[in-house]
């Protein structure tokens, strides 16, 4: 989104009172092994990763994102944090048992590389836990989402209001179990979310 890093939490605070952050603990419950999460921002997903989380990598590619990453990490001996994006993870084939992707989707430049390198980093069998915007069901609003798209990318940092992301996900990994829900306190044009459980193939 259109914010500094050190802005990020504070705008989005609202909408974790409201509803994100019992989501987001929620989806991570089921979080275990070896586990990498995408695009990890601030941190606001590190205080929810269970104990049957034996290792946590965090990527953020954005510098001012990952200082204030590293500095919520310290608190985790599990975690340790790697500045790469996600369509170039530096990790073998076949190494994390989770990966996690919340709010990222909608921003990396190629998604489809960023979902083929989630899916080639991913255990056979391995699950994607995710919770992310996606463009709308319903014809009206997703001719909105359509027409604001390049004002509101220009506003949120790269966000693409209007991107199929779970089809895209669809494309790449077995959707499990998905959800639908408002993003309480967040403009419509970011509706709905999607959240849930991918697997890797066996």
């Amino acid at each position: 989104m259109g914010f500094t890093a050190a802005f990020y939490d504070a705008v989005l605070w609202r909408a974790e009172r409201r509803g994100m952050r019992a989501r987001r603990a929620s989806v991570l419950a089921a979080a275990h092994g070896r586990t990498l999460e995408i695009g990890a921002g601030t941190g606001l997903n590190l205080r929810h990763y269970p104990g049957a989380v034996e290792e946590l990598v965090l990527t953020e590619p954005v510098e001012a994102m990952s200082t204030r990453l590293h500095r919520r990490a310290k608190a985790d001996e599990r975690a340790r944090v790697v500045a790469s994006p996600a369509e170039d993870l530096p990790f073998d084939d076949d190494h994390f048992d989770t990966v996690v992707s919340t709010l990222v989707l909608c921003t990396v430049e190629h998604p489809e590389r960023a979902l083929a390198e989630i899916s080639r980093v991913l255990k056979p069998g391995g699950q994607l836990l995710f919770i992310e915007h996606v463009r709308s069901d319903d014809p009206k609003r997703a001719r909105w989402q359509d027409r604001l798209h390049k004002p509101w990318f220009a506003f949120g940092d790269g966000c693409n209001c209007n991107r199929p992301v779970l089809d895209q996900l669809r494309g790449v990994v077995k959707v499990d179990r998905v959800e639908r829900a408002t993003w309480r306190a967040m403009p419509r044009i970011v509706q709905p979310l999607v959240y849930g459980r991918a697997v890797a193939a066996p």
